[in-house]
């Protein structure tokens, strides 16, 4: 009979391509996972990894079972995820992933007030960028995720939470920052410093400069300098070797340096929508709406905008 446990370690050996990091990852010797591997294809009656020195791939019909069986691995998360938060929402475990642009900005703010309100909530947070939170997701590695939406396919549903503006960040002695709102055809593409490729808020930033590009000077040449966080970019800003759009839930911490000027672009405003993504199969819904309620609440909040 096909165990719920051969069917995890084949799935890490397949994410780790080695039996000794895929055991680790497992918490159980070498032997062990290779014994349970062993016994998967003795049952199933193929060959499902091929197994070479240093390294290890999986045949055809062994990227199948382990696709197959990480559906059901999920499902069997859900199911006892079902049976002990029926009772009362955001109790237990919860893994929440968030992309960079918004984790060091929201957590701070709705860490607390989830301490307070939920106590037998326990918290384990992933922040890395959508591709891969989407991944984690559909996995089952990952319960919810805040996200820029709209994120994933019709395997997820999203709870929308809030509009995150955008605001154009400029040097301090920058003659813009005598007015009061930025029009687009101030905007000079080539100037911009962006997020590395990968980061949705660098996508954003793009499209919402294609959108505006009649009234834009040059390409966006400046988009050629890859940072992996926004307090990288902010840093060049200050220093004058460009200008870039941040997102108003990043302002509050990425406005406090006085080189800096934060501000608001001319209407129709730039931005995207915010909310927290999680399985369509996923019966935690009540959880994830406390959670979404929270988000709300903290972001209703004072925010800096501009100075």
């Amino acid at each position: 009979m096909i165990t719920l446990r051969q069917l995890r370690y084949l799935s890490a050996l397949a994410k780790h391509g080695h039996f000794g990091r895929a055991a680790e990852a497992c918490a159980v010797t070498q032997p062990a996972l290779s014994m349970q591997i062993r016994d998967l294809e003795r049952t199933l009656g193929v060959l499902l990894v091929e197994r070479r020195p240093g390294e290890v791939l999986l045949t055809d019909i062994g990227r199948e079972i382990v696709r197959r069986g990480d559906e059901l691995l999920t499902g069997a998360r859900d199911l006892m995820d079902y049976a002990r938060h029926r009772a009362q929402p955001l109790t237990g475990r919860l893994t929440l992933g968030a992309i960079p642009s918004l984790a060091p900005y929201l957590l701070p703010r709705i860490l607390p007030a989830l301490q307070r309100r939920f106590p037998e909530l326990r918290l384990e947070l992933r922040e890395t960028q959508t591709k891969l939170l989407l991944a984690d997701l559909r996995s089952g590695a990952l319960d919810a995720a805040l996200l820029a939406l709209p994120a994933g396919d019709d395997d997820m549903r999203a709870l929308p939470l809030f509009q995150d503006r955008f605001l154009l960040a400029v040097p301090a002695d920058d003659p813009r920052a005598a007015q009061p709102f930025v029009s687009v055809e101030d905007i000079d593409q080539s100037r911009l410093i962006l997020l590395e490729d990968g980061h949705c808020l660098r996508d954003q930033a793009l499209a919402f400069c294609a959108t505006a590009a009649r009234g834009l000077h040059g390409g966006v040449s400046g988009a050629s300098f890859g940072a992996s966080s926004l307090s990288t970019v902010m840093q060049m800003v200050a220093c004058g070797y460009g200008i870039t759009l941040i997102p108003q839930i990043a302002a509050a911490v990425e406005g406090r340096d006085d080189r800096v000027k934060l501000l608001p672009l001319e209407e129709p405003q730039p931005g995207r929508s915010i909310g927290l993504v999680f399985r369509a199969t996923s019966p935690r819904r009540a959880d994830f709406e406390a959670l979404g309620e929270v988000v709300q609440q903290a972001v209703a909040g004072p925010t800096t905008t501009s100075k």
